[in-house]
């Protein structure tokens, strides 16, 4: 793949300069198309050895587009952990939404390159992070994030001899250094050669690599913005997303053996008396108390989520496990239906976005889960789209307990008469009426359709690391007391405390 960008390319000024109005017009023409349909984004990668001219091709693309929709995401230590989050985290949270085009320096591919040219890693330790990144690239690109991959190729120690010109010049220009650890011919030769390993191993059909040959200034700008332009054509072209499903949920032939619910084996009879109750529920709350505050916290984060039927009692146990809390070191975030801006963005993006640093712990009452949850179950996206949320979930809980996270999550169950008693005992209470909708009336009528989504999503995306736990929730004492006890076993098997 790199070596034909060995051949030598050049283009002379005269025609450099004959050809850009007419590119230019085209690329603004695509741009406001992106815009005006608003249905993808796109983030251009930036990538080369240093001295190949990122910091020169980034200036020459904004000033051939509409600088409003277009953002840098520079990311200045792209060689070492970003410590108190998961390596995703950074680029997550700052993606741009539908309509914009985000021009990257320092992508998720710096990290294993780097690792790779400096023999921090094997070949199959580099091959899974290249794995791991053709699994984000394929969602990204599902959830609407469209990627043109550019490595700018120059013989490494012409590269090497450029920067060291331009770094060393009457009139220093800022300059994009990417790889100051790389500083031998031997390391600079293997980045070369991971780079290609790379381009390998993620190049595919939705996010192809382009190489760029970056020895003539003016080949590589025009060669540059001619594959920007394809690519926004291309995107702008794309047929529209299928149609939202208005039944996608089939409904029960009368006769039809139900389907299996696992919430039918839980034992909904467990209860806790008041006085036992006290007694746990204070010494559960004691050992979360004590195992958030220790100083091997500090290497770990915890994130909590909590689902479960309406009514179920979520809200209640959050209090509970609060109490046990720092109030400076952790957030709740209650989920509810996405916002104009969070729907112009991959769903995860919500969530990543509060996912907490090292030391500290995100609540989230209601969670990720959704996706196959509510949007299922209300026909808000087809099967395929639900389908394929499984596997980026788990990926998604992967990374968080890789980078050090404890990750627990809870189902919450109670029966449909139970439920119907506590909806009653709130629209007679004032101040918890703003608890029930007409909403939570009716979803009662689809209890079949979420316990089969329940057990779907439990099979599913119950995994070693991150591993859900179902509640028997009839009795509020016994279901906070499991919740906490679970958090504090959790903690404490992370951090390898025995009790």
């Amino acid at each position: 793949m790199f070596e034909s960008a060995k051949v030598e390319r050049t283009l002379d000024k005269a025609a450099f300069k004959a050809m850009e109005p007419g590119l230019r017009e085209e690329l603004l023409n695509a741009q406001f198309q992106l815009i005006d349909q608003k249905k993808r984004s796109l983030l251009v990668l930036i990538h080369g050895p240093d001295g190949a001219g990122k910091g020169a091709v980034l200036n020459r693309l904004y000033s051939w587009l509409d600088v409003r929709r277009v953002e840098t995401l520079t990311f200045e230590r792209p060689c070492v952990d970003d410590g108190g989050h998961p390596p995703m985290w950074k680029y997550w949270r700052e993606m741009p939404g539908f309509g914009q085009i985000g021009m990257v320096l320092g992508s998720w591919y710096h990290k294993p390159l780097c690792d790779r040219a400096l023999g921090r890693v094997g070949l199959g330790a580099f091959t899974k992070a290249l794995e791991d990144i053709h699994r984000f690239e394929a969602m990204l690109h599902a959830e609407g994030v469209s990627l043109l991959k550019l490595w700018l190729y120059l013989d490494a120690e012409e590269a090497h001899a450029r920067f060291r010109k331009l770094s060393r010049g009457a009139y220093v220009r800022p300059l994009v250094a990417e790889w100051e650890e790389i500083d031998s011919r031997k390391a600079r030769e293997r980045l070369v050669l991971a780079a290609e390993e790379a381009a390998q191993l993620t190049s595919t059909d939705i996010a192809p690599w382009q190489v760029v040959p970056a020895a003539d200034e003016e080949y590589r700008d025009a060669m540059a913005g001619s594959l920007l332009l394809e690519k926004l054509v291309a995107m702008t072209r794309e047929a529209p997303l299928p149609p939202r499903p208005l039944a996608p949920n089939p409904v029960r032939v009368p006769g039809e053996l139900p389907a299996f619910s696992i919430l039918s084996t839980l034992d909904l009879s467990k209860k806790l008396d008041d006085a036992a109750y006290d007694k746990e529920l204070d010494a559960a709350q004691q050992r979360i108390t004590a195992l958030t505050t220790s100083p091997e916290f500090a290497r770990h984060g915890l994130v909590c989520a909590f689902e479960g039927s309406d009514a179920a009692g979520k809200s209640s146990t959050i209090m509970r496990l609060r109490r046990a809390l720092d109030p400076r070191r952790f957030r709740v975030h209650p989920i509810a239906a996405p916002t104009d801006e969070e729907k112009a963005h991959p769903y995860l993006w919500r969530f990543w976005r509060h996912i907490p640093a090292l030391g500290r712990v995100a609540i989230f009452d209601r969670s990720w889960y959704g996706r196959v949850l509510v949007e299922r179950v209300e026909g808000l996206l087809t099967p395929d789209g639900w389908g394929r949320a499984y596997g980026e979930i788990n990926d998604f809980e992967t990374q968080l307990t890789d980078a050090g996270h404890v990750v627990v999550k809870f189902w919450l169950a109670i029966s449909q008469e139970e439920q119907e008693r506590r909806f009653e005992a709130r629209e007679s209470i004032p101040y918890k009426r703003f608890k029930l909708t007409e909403e939570d009336w009716r979803n009662r009528a689809k209890w079949p359709l979420y316990e089969a989504a329940v057990t779907e999503m439990v099979d599913r995306t119950s995994t070693r690391a991150a591993p859900w736990t179902l509640v028997e929730a009839e009795d509020k004492h016994y279901a906070r007391v499991k919740v906490l006890r679970t958090i504090a076993d959790a903690l404490e098997t992370a951090m390898g405390k025995g009790r």
